[in-house]
C-alpha cells in the first residue's frame, strides 16, 4: 500500500440537490449599509461580482450602497472596481464588468438622519419601478452594532419594512457577527432588531458557515453510512478544532482590543463548527430543523464554574518573535493596541457535550494569531484497538486512527489508518487516506449572500442559538474579569503558551498540529 493515498475529484449535479433548490429568480435590490466601508470593498461586492459571473443573481438585481461618503454612482463603481480587482476569486474582465457595473448605486446618507432614509426610499422606489423588483429589499448591515437601533427604527419609520407574511414584497436584514459584546448586549440587539423585524426576516451571518468544507460536515455524517453509526462516545476518544492565523491583529486593532480571540472566533464560529459536528440528525434539511439540532448541542454544553475556568482554560497573548522567517512587534506593540491590553489573542479550552451521545468525550478547541501557519482543521480522534495482536506490545502501542477535516486552506479531508509498510519484515505505519477538493471553491460570502437572496437560514444563526452561546461563554469571561492573572506571553510564529499542551498532556493527550 502506498503511504498516502490520493483522490482528487468534484462529485456531479445529484438528484438530492432538489432538497434545497435555489431559484435564482428572485427579483429584488440589495442595500448594503457601510456600502463604501472595508467589508464592502474587500468581500461583499468581489462576491456580489462571483456569483453574477456564474449568472447566481437574479436578472431584476440592484445593489445600493448607503453611507456618509459623498459618491455618486459613477464613483461608487470605480469603488467596487478597485475592490473587485484586488480581492475577487475570479479575474475581472471587460465583459464582466460591463454586465455588473450598471447594477451599482449608491445613496449619500447618515445612518442617523431620518430624512436621509426617505431620499433612499425615493431612490429605491424608482429603482424598482426600472427594474421591476417587486417591492423585495435585503438591508445588509455592514455597519457598528451601536447603529443597528438607528437603522432598523429609520427603516421602519419611511416605511421600508414590509410585514414578513404582506403582499407588499419581502424585506430581509443580514446583520454581522459578532451579535453583542456579551450577553446583556446579544440580548439588547436581539431586542432591538425583534422591534422592527420578525425572526424569519433576520439573517445572522457568520461567514465561517458558508465555507464548503463547514457546509459538507452534515453531509459527511449523514449521506455516509460508514460514519454515523461510530459517531458517539462508544468509538471517538476525543475531538480537536483548531483555528490558527498566521498573520497578527492586522487593520482590526479597533474591534480586536475590545473584543479577544474568546468572543471574536470561540463564541461564534468554533461553537457553531462544534455544533456541526456533535448534533443529532435533524428531522429534516429544513433551515429550522437543522438549527434546532445545533441548538440542542450549545444547550447541552457543561456550564463553566470557576474552578473549571482555571483548569480548562488557557489565554494568552503573542509578543516578539518570528512569523514566516521575519520578526514581527508583540501585541502591545502593534499600531492602535493599547500599551498595558491585556486582551487575549490566544484561547484554548476544554468542553463537554453532555448528552447521551458525546457523555465524557472531551471537545479541545483553539484558536490564535501569529500561530505558525493559517489552517482551520477538526480532528476526530477515535479510540485505540485492544491491547492485543498489532497493539499487544507496551513500547511500541499503534497510533489511533484520526479523521482530519480541513476547513481551510486546504479544503479536504483525511483519514489516518494503520497499515503494512511493504515488505519481508512486519512493520506498521499510520498512512493517509486523502481527499482535496479538486476546483477552487465558492467564497463563504458567495455563499451566504445567494442564501439570503433566496430566503434560506439554513446556515444563518438564530436568536435563541447566540444568546445560548453567549451563556457559555459568559462564565469564562466574567472570570478572567474577576481574576488578577494576566494573558500567558507566547511567542509569535509558535503554537501558543506551554500551558495550552499542558492542558492536554494532563489527560494523557497531546494536540494535533495542522
Amino acid at each position: 500500500m502506498a503511504d498516502k493515498q490520493n483522490s482528487h475529484s468534484t462529485p456531479p449535479p445529484h438528484p438530492l440537490d432538489a432538497m434545497h433548490p435555489k431559484s435564482f429568480d428572485v427579483p429584488c435590490i440589495l442595500v448594503i449599509f457601510g456600502g463604501a466601508g472595508d467589508l464592502s470593498h474587500r468581500k461583499l461586492l468581489p462576491a456580489l461580482y462571483n456569483l453574477a459571473l456564474e449568472n447566481e443573481l437574479p436578472k431584476e438585481f440592484a445593489i445600493v450602497g448607503f453611507s456618509i461618503e459623498k459618491l455618486d454612482d459613477d464613483a461608487y463603481r470605480d469603488f467596487a472596481r478597485s475592490g473587485i480587482e484586488k480581492f475577487s476569486r475570479q479575474k475581472l474582465t471587460d465583459e464582466g464588468w460591463s454586465k455588473f457595473a450598471p447594477r451599482l448605486h449608491f445613496v449619500s446618507g447618515s445612518f442617523t438622519e431620518a430624512r436621509d432614509y426617505l431620499n433612499l426610499r425615493e431612490r429605491l422606489d424608482a429603482l424598482d419601478r426600472e427594474i421591476g423588483a417587486k417591492g423585495n429589499r435585503i438591508f445588509y448591515f455592514a455597519i457598528p452594532p451601536a447603529f443597528i437601533d438607528d437603522c432598523s427604527g429609520n427603516l421602519s419609520a419611511a416605511g421600508m419594512i414590509s410585514a414578513p407574511d404582506g403582499n407588499g414584497g419581502f424585506t430581509r436584514v443580514v446583520v454581522e457577527k459578532p451579535v453583542g459584546h456579551d450577553l446583556a448586549s446579544a440580548i439588547e440587539i436581539n431586542s432591538e432588531l425583534a422591534k422592527h423585524f420578525d425572526e424569519s426576516q433576520i439573517f445572522r451571518i457568520d461567514h465561517y458557515l458558508g465555507k464548503e468544507t463547514v457546509e459538507n460536515l452534515m453531509v459527511l455524517r449523514f449521506a455516509n453510512a460508514i460514519f454515523e453509526p461510530i459517531w458517539s462516545a462508544r468509538f471517538i476518544d476525543h475531538v480537536q478544532i483548531t483555528v490558527a492565523e498566521q498573520e497578527g491583529v492586522g487593520t482590526r486593532a479597533a474591534y480586536y482590543d475590545h473584543a479577544g480571540a474568546l468572543r471574536d472566533m470561540v463564541q461564534s464560529h468554533i461553537l457553531q463548527v462544534l455544533c456541526m459536528i456533535a448534533s443529532e440528525p435533524p428531522r429534516s434539511t429544513h433551515a429550522d430543523a437543522v438549527r434546532d439540532s445545533k441548538l440542542d448541542v450549545i444547550r447541552s454544553l457543561r456550564t463553566f464554574e470557576a474552578g473549571d475556568v482555571e483548569r480548562w482554560t488557557v489565554r494568552g497573548q503573542y509578543v516578539e518573535g518570528l512569523s514566516g522567517g521575519e520578526k514581527v512587534p508583540g501585541y502591545c506593540e502593534e499600531p492602535h493596541i493599547e500599551p498595558d491590553s491585556k486582551i487575549e489573542t490566544f484561547v484554548a479550552l476544554k468542553c463537554y457535550v453532555e448528552n447521551w451521545r458525546w457523555a465524557g468525550v472531551p471537545f479541545y478547541l483553539r484558536t490564535g494569531k501569529r500561530l505558525p501557519k493559517r489552517a482551520s482543521e477538526i480532528d476526530i480522534f477515535f479510540k485505540a484497538v485492544p491491547r492485543i495482536l498489532y497493539n499487544a506490545r507496551p513500547a511500541a502501542q499503534l497510533a489511533p486512527n484520526v479523521l482530519a477535516i480541513r476547513i481551510q486552506p486546504d479544503e479536504g479531508l483525511a483519514l489516518k489508518i494503520i497499515s503494512k509498510v511493504p515488505g519481508q519484515t512486519l512493520r506498521l505505519t499510520p498512512v493517509d487516506v486523502d481527499f482535496h477538493y479538486k476546483t477552487a471553491s465558492p467564497e463563504a460570502y458567495e455563499t451566504l449572500l445567494s442564501d439570503v437572496i433566496v430566503g434560506d437560514q439554513t446556515l444563518f444563526m438564530r436568536r435563541d442559538a447566540v444568546e445560548a452561546a453567549w451563556r457559555f461563554v459568559q462564565p469564562i469571561l466574567d472570570e478572567w474579569d474577576r481574576s488578577a492573572e494576566e494573558p500567558i506571553p507566547y511567542s509569535a510564529g509558535s503554537w501558543g503558551p506551554t500551558e495550552s499542551a499542558l492542558m492536554l498532556a494532563r489527560d494523557g493527550r497531546a494536540w494535533r498540529n495542522p
